[in-house]
């Protein structure tokens, strides 16, 4: 090629849309259990002063909040790379392969289950498909990504302990 011919752009190396996937779709089911979320603060359906109800949701955020550090901040945004920086199995990893989602979870459903409503139902059903979706999604990619993790997820439930 002469100095003054023409150059074209080096071709850019893209991800085929089959290994977008799962991103997508856990960035999905976020937004859902956003939505869900949303529905049901709006509707009053999500916190009771019920004092059984405040202790199960209190014992959510501590879960969440153990969780979290736990878990450290790499969790912190919707597209969270649950690959990034090892696979964590101590704290309340330990007895929950979930315990954020189950922290949120317990949450939503016990303020759902207090409240009754047919919107509060379909709003922890939708919060409970989205986190649903982001968990499987998850667990293909840690099956990919560590080998151990299949003797794990053999040993500890996804959202409640000894159960499921």
């Amino acid at each position: 090629m002469g100095p003054l011919e023409p150059t074209r752009p080096p071709a850019v190396a893209t991800d085929p849309p089959s290994s977008r996937l799962p991103s997508l779709l856990s960035v999905l089911g976020f937004a859902a259990a956003v939505l869900g979320l949303a529905a049901l603060i709006l509707s009053d359906n999500l916190v009771c002063r019920n004092p059984v109800v405040i202790a199960a949701q209190t014992a959510a955020v501590l879960l969440m909040i153990w969780a979290r550090v736990t878990f450290g901040r790499r969790s912190f945004h919707a597209a969270a790379t649950p690959t990034a920086g090892g696979l964590v199995t101590h704290g309340p990893y330990r007895f929950l392969r979930h315990p954020i989602y189950a922290a949120i979870l317990w949450f939503v459903w016990a303020g759902v289950l207090c409240h009754h409503t047919l919107l509060g139902l379909a709003g922890g059903a939708v919060i409970t498909a989205g986190l649903a979706l982001r968990m499987v999604i998850e667990e293909r990619l840690l099956r990919a990504a560590y080998p151990e993790y299949d003797g794990y997820a053999a040993r500890t439930r996804r959202v409640i302990p000894f159960v499921l």
